[in-house]
């Protein structure tokens, strides 16, 4: 389904004209991340030497954080995000049903992706990096078509309507997804991706250098 305006709403104030309720921009960070980390997976997969299991395991394992983590956040906004816009910004309903589309199909790639791993990452030979890399292309295209989209039409709408514990949830549920073992890996990752390398990101979520919890 193909991108349109928000039709004329019957919502009050209109669905991204209210007064601010709260910061969504997590969700472009986040989208950053998955960008990033999606759009290096072909050149690191053909980077793999014919028939080098080790090496297509660290891969492998890279990769599959990305799509655990594209899977916790999508599922997030299954689970919390669609049904409060719904009710809360009626007039966003085309946007979210076109949201819901977007991820059955970034779906089925995640799922040949999952499926397409273990074989790769055991053999590292190109036949079984085939199915990986085919993957990969589905998920990066779908991902210049969501992302986009959603922090075009849905962010909005977001920051008029739920509140900041709502979307900190959201962002828990994600966090919740990371593997053992992976999340400063993760942070890691996230950082690199931001425009200045993560230095803002770092200002607003941790604390200062001798920085103390009071008491």
């Amino acid at each position: 389904m193909p991108a349109t305006a928000l039709p004329p709403s019957g919502d009050p104030l209109g669905p991204a004209n209210g007064p601010k309720t709260c910061d969504a921009s997590g969700m472009a960070e986040i989208h950053r991340y998955f960008r990033a980390g999606f759009g290096e997976g072909r050149a690191l997969v053909e980077g793999v030497a014919e028939s080098d299991a080790a090496h297509a395991d660290v891969v492998g394992d890279h990769l599959s954080m990305h799509s655990v983590g594209l899977h916790g956040h999508h599922e997030g906004e299954d689970i919390l995000l669609w049904g409060t816009l719904e009710q809360r910004a009626p007039s966003c309903a085309a946007h979210v049903a076109r949201m819901q589309e977007q991820h059955a199909l970034m779906l089925v790639h995640l799922n040949e992706l999952d499926a397409a791993l273990p074989a790769w990452r055991a053999s590292g030979r190109s036949t079984d990096a085939a199915a990986v890399l085919a993957a990969l292309d589905g998920i990066t295209a779908a991902l210049a078509a969501h992302l986009p989209d959603e922090e075009a039409n849905i962010v909005p709408v977001m920051e008029v309507t739920l509140t900041p514990k709502e979307v900190d949830a959201l962002a828990d549920h994600g966090r919740k997804a990371t593997p053992k073992g992976k999340t400063f890996e993760q942070l890691g990752a996230i950082l690199a991706a931001q425009p200045d390398g993560g230095a803002e990101w770092q200002r607003t979520h941790l604390p200062a250098p001798g920085a103390s919890s009071g008491g």
